[in-house]
């Protein structure tokens, strides 16, 4: 602020009236002092900011998730980068960390918090139950849940509606004659998943059909173990229709079920869950559950943004409900079930 109080022949007040756009200065000597901090390459110090009004300008985001199933997962990353490009318009940075267990995270939290390192959190792989929760809401930090909307107590959530899109998928698969459905889910603690598998087996009941959901970790090689468990069931009992959680299990799955023999989808059918690229790139390519991941970030970010401004905290967004996109993975129930080699 000096080196440009003397270069503008100003005071070292009427500079800092100009880079924080307060009044008490003209137009003309704002516009001069801003053009030779430009030329000096002057940026606003975080730190110094955080000391006077109490913001950081920045927001956090704790993963918790098992690092080799993250750089795998095109969900995570398109999410990501939704809130990363959201966050760009105002050039608000994000930071992104990983702990080892919740707790770890939650420690994170109140060492950002007291440090004021951080102007709020996305909360994400929200369980079913969620220590995490009260604690944001003990200590007043802003922060928005990405999943919901059951369990986020008074913090404000972005969700998406997955029970809807369980009934669509087993809808679709009972039309085509399916009745023994089976599915490889995430981990059970996941209040996701929760949602996920009650509407499964209500919507399996409803429409006459069985259904058993196999846990997995979303990484390939669970998915892959739990549809051979799956397709392990004598002929008259195993399913002849999958719906994998993800699409890292569903390319895996597919796999698996094509190394026993079995035809896709004469045999058995395949449906993903939240389509990318990988369910395009296989053979034949996988039926899927469609939703605008990048938008469901940006919505995220913006609504802590928000938050973070000091807007009521409470409320859910409803994202986008996911639409099942048919590929060539699904067909109708075979008549006879063909022998696993």
């Amino acid at each position: 602020m000096q080196d440009i109080a003397r270069r503008a022949g100003v005071t070292k007040a009427a500079v800092s009236f100009a880079l924080n756009g307060r009044p008490g200065v003209s137009e003309p000597t704002r516009r001069r002092i801003l053009a030779i901090a430009d030329e000096l390459g002057w940026q606003p110090s975080s730190a110094a900011r955080a000391l006077s009004d109490g913001r950081a300008g920045a927001f956090g985001l704790v993963v918790d998730r098992p690092a080799h199933t993250l750089g795998l997962e095109p969900f995570f990353m398109q999410l990501l980068s939704g809130i990363q490009g959201e966050l760009a318009r105002d050039t608000t940075p994000l930071l992104l960390t990983m702990a080892h267990d919740q707790q770890a995270e939650m420690e994170l939290h109140r060492g950002w918090w007291a440090r004021r390192t951080v102007d709020g959190v996305f909360l994400m792989d929200l369980r079913v139950d969620d220590a995490r929760v009260p604690l944001l809401e003990r200590l007043g930090m802003p922060a928005v849940v990405i999943g919901g909307p059951l369990g986020t107590g008074t913090l404000p959530a972005v969700w998406s509606d997955d029970a809807a899109a369980v009934n669509t998928v087993v809808r679709h698969l009972a039309e085509l004659g399916h009745r023994r459905i089976g599915r490889v889910s995430g981990p059970a603690h996941l209040r996701h998943t929760a949602v996920r598998t009650a509407a499964f087996d209500r919507a399996a009941l409803r429409l006459g059909c069985a259904g058993l959901t196999l846990e997995a970790d979303y990484s390939g090689e669970s998915g892959a173990a739990a549809t051979r468990a799956l397709l392990a069931a004598p002929p008259g009992e195993r399913p002849t229709a999958i719906l994998y959680d993800n699409d890292v299990m569903a390319v895996s799955g597919l796999t698996a079920a094509q190394a026993l023999g079995l035809r896709v989808p004469a045999d058995l059918s395949v449906v993903a869950w939240d389509d990318s690229a990988l369910c395009e790139l296989v053979g034949p390519p996988l039926s899927a559950l469609s939703r605008d991941i990048l938008a469901y970030g940006a919505q995220a970010a913006r609504r802590l943004r928000e938050v973070a401004a000091g807007a009521v905290a409470g409320g859910e967004q409803e994202a986008s409900r996911p639409e099942l996109r048919l590929r060539g993975s699904t067909g109708r129930a075979p008549a006879a079930v063909q022998p696993v080699r």
